[in-house]
């Protein structure tokens, strides 16, 4: 074999979500009760989730992916995952979850799995919206980021969906975010580069 040989990184459960992926949205008039979209078209990955709910608890979804193996793979593993749950399990469901069910996706593609999380999410404060409801779960996932002006991550990707913070400098002027000890600030970057690539700025 050649040196040259191209090498498969992925597991044998992440190529088999890739080729024949699960849950797929192919008709148009499937009648998804809350849809989620994020990701860029520009930066090659872009997901669509739409999700049916009875009795609070997701008993159908369908899903759309622009992207590589590691995003359809995930999309299609956390379709799988989230039916049957509750809207509060499945606002849980975290992407280290998604990536150990798929048998570990590489480092440099774990980001994709992140774009699932969020797009389930983004279902189902859409469903929650349309009905008129209060929406507990963003408030009970939500984790402090800057401990010294209790900045929590939803609060930044909150700013950052609703273009109200398009900068860091315009976040730290909203949030005061390290302005006392510092800390926080490489997490803060990070989760705001990471969510400015999911919401398409």
């Amino acid at each position: 074999m050649s040196n040259d040989s191209p090498v498969w990184v992925y597991t044998d459960i992440v190529k088999d979500h890739f080729i024949h992926p699960r849950n797929v949205w192919e008709d148009d008039a499937w009648p998804a009760q809350g849809v989620g979209l994020v990701g860029s078209m520009a930066c090659g990955d872009q997901m669509r989730v739409g999700i049916i709910v009875e009795d609070d608890k997701v008993v159908d979804i369908k899903w759309q992916t622009y992207g590589c193996a590691s995003a359809i793979a995930s999309t299609s593993m956390m379709s799988e995952m989230v039916i049957g749950l509750t809207l509060e399990e499945a606002y849980k469901l975290s992407p280290k979850t998604i990536d150990e069910k798929l048998g570990g996706l590489p480092k440099h593609k774990f980001h994709c799995s992140v774009l699932g999380d969020k797009a389930l999410r983004a279902a189902i404060d859409d469903y929650l919206e349309k009905e008129g409801r209060d929406n507990p779960y963003r408030r009970m996932a939500a984790k402090i980021i800057c401990e010294c002006k209790n900045v929590t991550d939803v609060q930044i990707e909150d700013l950052v969906k609703s273009k109200q913070a398009t900068t860091l400098d315009e976040l730290r002027e909203l949030t005061e975010y390290g302005t006392v000890c510092g800390k926080c600030q490489f997490r803060v970057q990070r989760l705001f580069d990471e969510l400015l690539h999911i919401y398409e700025h």
